[in-house]
């Protein structure tokens, strides 16, 4: 399985998972025209996305999706709550399709699992995807403003974690946002800071598990580096040795192969001659 954040933060979110002949997209918060330019320069064509996910109703998670997927006659998979909220960037001529958490989709070498988070959505989910022929696990949590033991359950075992790393809790209380914003930003349906992800991600760390990538990063009230260190250092500690990455915002990052990261992993044979 091959993972590509299109992007990641306040001004837009899109992750690319690739599995056999299937393309997942998950999340749009992009313009269609941006999006389908992101996808080329990752050299992948918009006609070959298998299907588009939406996890919760912000804009920043679902700007492109009418004009995405009516375009390119993708199937748009989202619950009924968030298509209700969300009405106004549909006419009708999509493909829709409704999930709901807790109840797992399959979508042509994919199984996806959504559940439920705590944010200041409609209807908030994250999302497991497993490759049915490895079984390899991608989890992706983004806009938590907190962990939950659901959350916790659902990321158990995954062998790469796309998972929020909004802010510093000191850096927040000294940026420029009006104290209301500061308030829903770090309240408990807001976004997790440095620490509470370096926090979940302990909690998740388990020997199979190969790359972490931080997202939804704050542009006011965080710092890659610092971010990075943070969740960095508190893994290290359980001697984890894989990746920690920051996803941008203004551009992709580079694809994620969980296949080749897991053959890197093992020991090397011995030899029998």
């Amino acid at each position: 399985m091959k993972v590509t954040v299109l992007g990641s933060g306040s001004s837009g979110n899109a992750t690319l998972i690739e599995a056999g002949d299937t393309r997942l997209l998950v999340d749009a918060g992009f313009s269609g025209r941006d999006l389908e330019r992101r996808l080329a320069s990752v050299d992948v064509e918009a006609s070959s996305i298998s299907a588009l996910l939406i996890t919760h109703d912000h804009g920043d998670h679902t700007q492109g999706m009418g004009v995405f997927a009516r375009r390119w006659g993708v199937p748009l998979y989202l619950s009924e709550l968030t298509r209700a909220v969300c009405a106004e960037l549909l006419n009708g001529k999509e493909r829709l399709v409704s999930y709901r958490t807790s109840e797992a989709l399959e979508i042509g070498d994919l199984v996806i699992d959504p559940f439920l988070t705590v944010h200041d959505a409609v209807d908030p989910a994250a999302v497991t995807v497993t490759e049915c022929a490895t079984g390899e696990k991608l989890g992706i949590a983004t806009d938590l403003g907190r962990s939950t033991a659901t959350v916790r359950s659902a990321l158990r075992g995954c062998h790469l974690l796309i998972l929020e790393s909004n802010h510093d809790e000191i850096l927040l209380r000294e940026c420029a946002y009006p104290w209301s914003v500061k308030c829903r930003i770090g309240g408990e349906r807001g976004h997790l800071s440095n620490r509470a992800a370096a926090e979940l991600a302990l909690e998740l760390y388990h020997v199979d598990l190969c790359a972490v990538v931080l997202a939804h990063l704050s542009e006011a009230a965080n710092d890659w580096a610092l971010a990075e260190d943070v969740v960095g250092s508190a893994l290290a500690r359980r001697r984890y040795k894989g990746p920690v990455t920051v996803a941008r915002q203004e551009q992709p990052l580079d694809t994620i192969d969980i296949s080749a990261l897991r053959r890197r992993r093992l020991p090397a044979q011995l030899s029998l001659f």
